[in-house]
């Protein structure tokens, strides 16, 4: 099981919430071309953090990245690019790497769970993690794993937080 961050190369860019609906196709058909299952996800305007178990026996998640990135990025209209990207034939949307982790035991998988779903209330999108609707949390809810308040409300922590 690894945990990931996938960054958009401009990182004050909304689209990946503006193309989500084009993400998740992509997504699904990766899916069901290089099986894998999602643990945890949640997609924000310019990065994702997912979870995936992969199958036995295959580790091979960088592959599995590069469809979705390339895929998404495909007939998608994009600025200048610099040299280094014309001739490695990328258009520049993503970073060219991302951050994996292999997840160590049950805590490190809950850990990253609950990063993964209070994301979106940590950057100030919402105030309540059930107020994104771009997150495995919702069906972590349906699923009776996690309540509907869990992480509680911004409004009542007092303080700054930060990383």
């Amino acid at each position: 099981m690894f945990f990931f961050t996938v960054v958009l190369a401009d990182r004050s860019s909304t689209l990946l919430v503006d193309q989500v609906d084009r993400l998740r196709q992509i997504y699904r058909t990766v899916v069901q071309r290089r099986p894998f299952e999602t643990v945890a996800i949640c997609i924000l305007p310019d990065h994702l953090h997912a979870i995936w178990a992969l199958p036995e026996d295959d580790a091979d998640f960088s592959s599995r990245w590069n469809l979705i990135k390339g895929n998404f990025s495909r007939r998608l209209e994009v600025g200048e690019r610099s040299m280094s990207k014309s001739i490695k034939r990328e258009k520049g949307i993503w970073q060219r790497r991302f951050w994996e982790h292999a997840i160590r035991d049950d805590a490190d998988l809950e850990r990253h769970v609950d990063y993964i779903h209070f994301n979106p209330v940590k950057h100030g999108l919402v105030t309540r993690v059930c107020d994104w609707s771009f997150s495995s949390f919702h069906r972590y809810v349906d699923q009776g794993a996690l309540p509907v308040d869990w992480g509680g409300d911004v409004h009542d922590i007092a303080g700054h937080f930060g990383e």
